[in-house]
């Protein structure tokens, strides 16, 4: 999700914990858009990335540095003249604005204390770092905006800075007297205008709301600074409302709910109670947030002590499941290529399948003509006869140029051609069936693929069963994957292979007889090995285990899952057969759900 004013208020919140009194101890600008502050406090050194990347604008404490240029840039050199070792006297944001205002004492040429502000705009394609004097006029900034790229305001030199008013909203925080009634909220994270100062009531939120005939969660972000519309979505779900409800035919019984939901959130915020979250659908993140969202019950969700963690963690993994996807598209195509080939070919196979199914027929058809045909008159077009397999008269169908003995020949020749097709077929969608199961396999490790490492053994098997073809010279890839691989709550080591060869591998190398192998039933998906070290499994091993292979298979987005488990004694692999086909006859099974979110993952 896009940065709000509340994630905002999360780093402010942190950044002042955190940095709060330190001094600045290096300036550096790796890209044209982007600062890295070195800075000391307490004895520690942090490193803070203030980014104002169009596409990807971000501010978060990080423990990497990044490469600098040779010569730095012009702006990065007016700030090493005149906020080296300044020190940090504050952070702040203004309202829910996705902005922060990094407040700075330094000694200037002369050696007279001075003030000045870094503030950092976090607005997607019109973010900025803009650096100011103590009266708010403009030093310089990271990007310059004249009056002919924008009519609202110009980013120069000398220019007085502002915050444009372009969307008419309200401040929210107005709603809690704790925020009003302070000079800079609870933790001082805040600053605020005189406006600012005024509360607002319910009587104004219903009016408000009531004149925005629109979604309620659309009315909520379009009428408060700070909500981004999956916030306001959960504001709705705590309240119970249908978030594409129009706000102005709710109810006041409704309205109600909504107005304290939204104010208990924003108490939340200005008290600094953070729950920063990443949610996941399966391997990938789809969502952050700094409070939990609980409409996505059915995602999983991962809680962390820092919300600089979240959004690293969340891009890098963003960034890597991209980069897989796009590492992975040649791969992807081949496979959707020869899964909808053998689709086709085996919908044609069942189709002539049932065709086949005539064939006794024309047996029974030869078999009555050449009993009864005697009495066939010549020129008949048809003959009744008593059918004694059935004991019923049937009529069959004549050629009238034909005798009795050339029409019984016909329907044997018929007969025999459609039991060559039904031998022929019945092995052929065997096979086909097969290779359709195969390559669903390999989507589905495609799909768990995280690392480039994951997709060197998925393409060696392809080209082993002949869908790419190794180039000339090249020798067999060196194996680096390795697979998944998790702790369950009884202490017990739980593996998942992430591809054909790896489950393979841990079903017949790495298992032993009296391990326990789960699977989820007839659907691709990864074979999950428990090390039992000759002991009992509780029956939570049994239930997390069966999560993993529910988690790692192509019914992950079901609310059950039926999974098949069993000792690895009595799994066997038939001779000849593709890589991760397996057999077994004396299972046990369970439907359970794929969250795996309480499960331990070793690194």
């Amino acid at each position: 999700m896009a940065f709000d004013g509340i994630t905002i208020a999360n780093i402010v919140s942190e950044l002042k914990e955190t940095l709060s009194g330190g001094r600045i101890y290096k300036i550096a600008q790796p890209e044209n858009d982007e600062l890295m502050l070195t800075i000391k406090n307490n004895g520690t050194q942090y490193r803070l990335l203030l980014s104002a990347d169009a596409s990807l604008p971000l501010v978060y404490l990080t423990q990497r540095n990044k490469q600098s240029p040779l010569t730095a840039p012009g702006f990065c050199m007016l700030l090493r003249k005149h906020l080296q070792n300044a020190r940090i006297l504050n952070i702040a944001q203004p309202g829910l604005e996705r902005i922060i205002h990094l407040e700075l004492e330094h000694l200037n040429e002369l050696g007279d204390l001075c003030r000045k502000k870094l503030i950092i705009e976090v607005m997607g394609k019109h973010s900025n770092i803009i650096f100011c004097d103590d009266k708010d006029r403009i030093i310089d900034s990271i990007k310059h905006i004249s009056a002919m790229v924008s009519s609202v305001r110009e980013v120069l030199p000398g220019r007085d800075y502002f915050i444009p008013q372009t969307q008419n909203k309200w401040n929210p925080l107005r709603f809690c007297p704790q925020y009003t009634e302070t000079d800079s909220g609870a933790d001082a994270s805040f600053l605020k205008t005189e406006e600012d100062r005024v509360l607002l009531t319910y009587g104004d939120f219903c009016e408000h709301m009531r004149s925005k005939p629109m979604a309620a969660y659309k009315a909520l972000y379009t009428s408060y600074t700070g909500l981004s519309p999956i916030i306001a979505q959960e504001i709705c779900f705590r309240a119970g409302i249908d978030a594409d409800l129009p706000a102005n035919v709710l109810e006041d019984t409704a309205l109600h709910t909504l107005y304290d939901t939204l104010t208990a959130m924003l108490q939340q915020v200005i008290t600094g109670v953070f729950t920063p979250t990443i949610l996941y659908n399966g391997p990938e993140p789809i969502e952050f947030a700094s409070l939990p969202l609980t409409l996505y019950a059915d995602k999983t969700a991962r809680t962390f002590d820092s919300i600089s963690v979240v959004l690293e963690q969340y891009y890098a993994q963003r960034s890597m499941v991209t980069r897989i996807r796009q590492k992975s598209v040649d791969l992807r195509k081949i496979v959707q290529t020869a899964l909808e080939r053998n689709i086709k070919k085996y919908d044609l196979q069942i189709r002539q399948m049932q065709d086949t199914e005539k064939k006794d027929k024309y047996k029974i058809y030869g078999e009555l003509i050449n009993t009864y045909g005697y009495n066939i008159t010549p020129d008949s077009k048809s003959m009744e006869a008593l059918n004694y397999y059935t004991n019923e008269t049937i009529t069959i169908p004549l050629d009238p140029t034909l005798t009795p003995q050339e029409n019984a020949q016909k329907y044997f020749e018929k007969y025999g051609k459609l039991k060559r097709t039904y031998e022929a077929l019945s092995e052929l969608t065997v096979q086909v069936k097969e290779e359709i199961e195969h390559l669903e396999s390999i989507l589905a490790a495609l799909d768990i693929a995280m690392q480039e490492e994951d997709l060197v053994q998925i393409r060696e098997e392809l080209i082993e069963s002949g869908y790419i073809r190794r180039k000339g010279g090249t020798k067999k890839a060196r194996v680096t994957s390795r697979p998944f691989h998790y702790i369950s709550s009884d202490g017990f080591h739980m593996y998942v292979g992430k591809n054909n060869f790896q489950n393979d591998e841990l079903t017949f190398k790495f298992a032993t007889g009296n391990d326990w192998w789960f699977h989820a039933k007839k659907k691709a998906g990864s074979h999950v090995v428990v090390k039992t070290e000759g002991q009992e499994l509780p029956d939570r091993t049994f239930e997390e285990a069966a999560r993993l292979a529910a988690y790692y298979s192509k019914g992950r987005d079901q609310a059950k899952v039926e999974i098949d488990y069993i000792q690895k004694k009595h799994v066997k692999k038939p001779a000849g057969a593709k890589p991760g086909f397996v057999v077994y006859y004396t299972n046990y099974s369970m439907a359970i759900d794929s969250d795996i979110s309480a499960i331990r993952q070793v690194d």
